[in-house]
Protein backbone atom coordinates (compact mmCIF):
# COMPACT_ATOMS: atom_id res chain seq x y z
CA UNK A 1 0.00 0.00 0.00
CA UNK A 2 1.21 3.39 -0.75
CA UNK A 3 0.90 4.13 2.73
CA UNK A 4 3.10 1.70 4.52
CA UNK A 5 5.85 3.56 1.97
CA UNK A 6 5.41 7.09 3.32
CA UNK A 7 7.67 8.25 6.65
CA UNK A 8 5.06 10.25 8.56
CA UNK A 9 6.66 12.42 11.19
CA UNK A 10 3.65 12.77 13.43
CA UNK A 11 -0.25 12.10 13.29
CA UNK A 12 -1.16 14.99 11.63
CA UNK A 13 1.31 14.49 8.83
CA UNK A 14 -1.06 11.42 8.21
CA UNK A 15 -3.84 12.07 5.25
CA UNK A 16 -7.48 11.19 7.35
CA UNK A 17 -9.92 11.90 4.69
CA UNK A 18 -7.96 9.68 2.41
CA UNK A 19 -7.31 6.89 4.57
CA UNK A 20 -9.99 7.25 7.65
CA UNK A 21 -9.39 5.69 11.05
CA UNK A 22 -8.77 2.13 9.61
CA UNK A 23 -6.32 3.31 7.50
CA UNK A 24 -5.02 4.72 10.72
CA UNK A 25 -5.28 1.73 12.73
CA UNK A 26 -3.51 -0.46 10.04
CA UNK A 27 -0.58 1.78 10.06
CA UNK A 28 -0.04 1.69 13.61
CA UNK A 29 -0.46 -2.59 13.68
CA UNK A 30 1.58 -2.70 10.63
CA UNK A 31 4.31 -0.45 12.69
CA UNK A 32 3.57 -2.50 15.48
CA UNK A 33 4.30 -5.57 13.94
CA UNK A 34 7.36 -4.21 11.70
CA UNK A 35 8.88 -3.00 15.30
CA UNK A 36 8.15 -6.81 17.01
CA UNK A 37 9.60 -8.12 14.34
CA UNK A 38 12.93 -6.43 14.45
CA UNK A 39 13.02 -7.59 18.18
CA UNK A 40 12.39 -11.11 17.40
CA UNK A 41 15.32 -11.03 15.23
CA UNK A 42 17.59 -9.33 17.45
CA UNK A 43 17.12 -11.78 20.05
CA UNK A 44 16.96 -14.82 17.66
CA UNK A 45 20.54 -13.58 16.11
CA UNK A 46 22.01 -12.86 19.66
CA UNK A 47 21.25 -16.21 20.50
CA UNK A 48 23.15 -17.61 17.43
CA UNK A 49 26.13 -15.62 18.54
CA UNK A 50 25.80 -16.89 22.24
CA UNK A 51 25.96 -19.89 20.86
CA UNK A 52 29.24 -19.91 18.98
CA UNK A 53 30.82 -18.32 22.15
CA UNK A 54 30.62 -14.59 20.23
CA UNK A 55 29.47 -12.76 23.55
CA UNK A 56 30.38 -9.54 22.75
CA UNK A 57 28.54 -10.08 19.47
CA UNK A 58 25.32 -10.99 20.89
CA UNK A 59 25.98 -8.10 23.34
CA UNK A 60 25.57 -5.76 20.21
CA UNK A 61 23.11 -7.09 18.43
CA UNK A 62 20.62 -6.65 21.86
CA UNK A 63 22.11 -2.74 22.17
CA UNK A 64 21.48 -1.90 18.48
CA UNK A 65 17.49 -2.50 19.67
CA UNK A 66 17.85 -1.70 23.02
CA UNK A 67 15.73 0.32 25.25
CA UNK A 68 16.47 1.37 28.76
CA UNK A 69 12.77 0.25 30.07
CA UNK A 70 12.86 -2.93 28.78
CA UNK A 71 12.83 -6.15 31.57
CA UNK A 72 14.00 -8.65 28.97
CA UNK A 73 16.70 -6.89 26.74
CA UNK A 74 18.17 -5.82 30.45
CA UNK A 75 18.37 -9.37 31.41
CA UNK A 76 19.53 -10.43 28.64
CA UNK A 77 22.66 -7.80 28.53
CA UNK A 78 23.35 -9.03 32.42
CA UNK A 79 23.85 -12.44 31.41
CA UNK A 80 25.23 -11.93 28.22
CA UNK A 81 27.65 -9.29 29.89
CA UNK A 82 28.58 -12.60 32.61
CA UNK A 83 29.18 -15.03 30.18
CA UNK A 84 31.91 -12.41 28.87
CA UNK A 85 33.50 -12.19 32.08
CA UNK A 86 32.10 -8.21 31.84
CA UNK A 87 31.15 -8.27 35.56
CA UNK A 88 30.35 -4.72 36.52
CA UNK A 89 28.32 -4.27 32.90
CA UNK A 90 26.81 -7.44 34.17
CA UNK A 91 25.79 -5.90 37.94
CA UNK A 92 24.58 -2.89 36.26
CA UNK A 93 22.57 -4.80 33.79
CA UNK A 94 21.04 -6.99 36.42
CA UNK A 95 20.36 -3.83 38.72
CA UNK A 96 18.53 -2.45 35.81
CA UNK A 97 15.97 -5.33 35.27
CA UNK A 98 15.62 -5.33 39.15
CA UNK A 99 14.47 -1.68 39.13
CA UNK A 100 12.12 -2.90 36.48
CA UNK A 101 10.44 -5.98 38.32
CA UNK A 102 11.63 -5.46 42.18
CA UNK A 103 9.08 -8.70 42.67
CA UNK A 104 11.04 -10.61 40.21
CA UNK A 105 13.61 -13.25 41.22
CA UNK A 106 15.40 -14.44 38.27
CA UNK A 107 17.23 -11.30 37.92
CA UNK A 108 18.40 -11.11 41.36
CA UNK A 109 19.48 -14.70 40.78
CA UNK A 110 21.56 -13.31 37.62
CA UNK A 111 23.19 -10.63 39.90
CA UNK A 112 24.39 -13.05 42.10
CA UNK A 113 26.87 -14.43 39.28
CA UNK A 114 28.84 -11.40 38.73
CA UNK A 115 28.89 -10.61 42.91
CA UNK A 116 29.99 -14.52 43.29
CA UNK A 117 32.55 -14.23 40.65
CA UNK A 118 34.12 -11.08 42.29
CA UNK A 119 34.10 -12.50 45.96
CA UNK A 120 31.34 -9.71 46.81
CA UNK A 121 29.90 -12.72 49.45
CA UNK A 122 28.02 -9.95 51.46
CA UNK A 123 25.98 -8.22 48.77
CA UNK A 124 25.30 -11.82 47.71
CA UNK A 125 23.94 -12.56 51.48
CA UNK A 126 22.15 -9.70 50.90
CA UNK A 127 20.44 -10.62 47.36
CA UNK A 128 19.50 -13.84 49.13
CA UNK A 129 17.76 -12.25 52.06
CA UNK A 130 15.66 -9.95 49.28
CA UNK A 131 15.03 -13.05 47.75
CA UNK A 132 13.43 -14.32 51.05
CA UNK A 133 11.45 -10.99 51.77
CA UNK A 134 9.39 -12.13 48.47
CA UNK A 135 9.38 -15.97 48.60
CA UNK A 136 10.43 -17.29 52.16
CA UNK A 137 10.15 -20.50 51.34
CA UNK A 138 12.87 -20.67 48.55
CA UNK A 139 15.03 -23.47 48.78
CA UNK A 140 17.82 -22.75 47.22
CA UNK A 141 18.40 -19.52 48.76
CA UNK A 142 18.01 -21.29 52.03
CA UNK A 143 20.35 -23.70 51.52
CA UNK A 144 22.69 -21.35 49.96
CA UNK A 145 22.33 -19.12 52.68
CA UNK A 146 23.22 -21.98 55.24
CA UNK A 147 26.26 -22.41 52.97
CA UNK A 148 27.46 -19.27 53.44
CA UNK A 149 27.22 -19.07 56.91
CA UNK A 150 27.95 -22.32 57.89
CA UNK A 151 31.22 -21.75 55.55
CA UNK A 152 31.79 -18.73 57.73
CA UNK A 153 31.40 -21.03 60.45
CA UNK A 154 28.45 -19.25 62.12
CA UNK A 155 26.34 -22.34 62.74
CA UNK A 156 23.88 -20.87 64.88
CA UNK A 157 22.84 -18.51 62.18
CA UNK A 158 23.09 -21.18 59.22
CA UNK A 159 20.63 -23.71 61.43
CA UNK A 160 17.37 -22.53 60.23
CA UNK A 161 18.12 -21.89 56.82
CA UNK A 162 19.22 -25.12 56.58
CA UNK A 163 16.25 -26.87 58.81
CA UNK A 164 13.75 -24.75 56.50
CA UNK A 165 15.61 -26.54 53.53
CA UNK A 166 15.34 -30.15 55.12
CA UNK A 167 11.40 -29.30 56.34
CA UNK A 168 10.73 -28.72 52.74
CA UNK A 169 12.50 -31.51 51.24
CA UNK A 170 13.15 -34.55 53.69
CA UNK A 171 15.31 -36.64 51.71
CA UNK A 172 17.69 -34.53 49.76
CA UNK A 173 21.67 -35.25 50.13
CA UNK A 174 22.65 -31.90 49.59
CA UNK A 175 20.52 -30.30 52.65
CA UNK A 176 20.47 -33.16 54.75
CA UNK A 177 24.52 -33.74 54.85
CA UNK A 178 24.90 -29.97 55.44
CA UNK A 179 22.66 -29.90 58.23
CA UNK A 180 23.81 -33.27 59.61
CA UNK A 181 27.29 -31.53 59.62
CA UNK A 182 26.02 -28.01 60.96
CA UNK A 183 24.44 -29.89 63.95
CA UNK A 184 27.59 -31.64 64.51
CA UNK A 185 29.53 -28.52 64.69
CA UNK A 186 26.74 -27.02 67.45
CA UNK A 187 27.27 -30.36 69.35
CA UNK A 188 23.89 -31.25 68.93
CA UNK A 189 24.64 -35.27 68.52
CA UNK A 190 21.37 -36.85 68.75
CA UNK A 191 20.37 -34.74 65.66
CA UNK A 192 23.02 -34.99 64.14
CA UNK A 193 23.66 -38.53 64.45
CA UNK A 194 19.93 -39.10 63.27
CA UNK A 195 20.75 -37.21 60.17
CA UNK A 196 23.82 -39.19 59.31
CA UNK A 197 21.69 -41.91 59.32
CA UNK A 198 18.89 -40.86 57.40
CA UNK A 199 22.08 -39.63 54.71
CA UNK A 200 22.96 -43.64 54.51
CA UNK A 201 19.62 -44.48 53.58
CA UNK A 202 19.76 -42.44 50.58
CA UNK A 203 23.46 -42.89 49.67
CA UNK A 204 24.66 -46.21 51.32
CA UNK A 205 28.30 -45.85 51.67
CA UNK A 206 28.50 -42.40 51.94
CA UNK A 207 31.92 -40.95 52.99
CA UNK A 208 30.84 -38.01 54.59
CA UNK A 209 28.24 -39.52 56.89
CA UNK A 210 30.33 -42.00 57.72
CA UNK A 211 33.12 -39.73 58.78
CA UNK A 212 30.51 -37.64 61.02
CA UNK A 213 29.23 -40.92 62.03
CA UNK A 214 33.14 -41.86 63.18
CA UNK A 215 33.08 -38.32 64.95
CA UNK A 216 30.34 -39.07 66.77
CA UNK A 217 31.29 -42.13 68.29
CA UNK A 218 35.19 -41.48 69.03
Amino acid sequence: MEILTKNFRNLSDFPFKKWGFSGLVFLLISISSFAQDKLVNAFKESYALENKGDFNGAIEKIKEVYKVDSYEMNLRLGWLNYQGSKLSESVDFYNKAISLKPYAIEPKFGLVLPLSVQGKWTEVEEVYLRILKIDPQNSQVNYRLGLIYYNRANFEKADPYLEKVVNLYPFDYDGLILLAWNKLSLQKTREATILFQKVLLLNPGDNSALEGLKLLNE
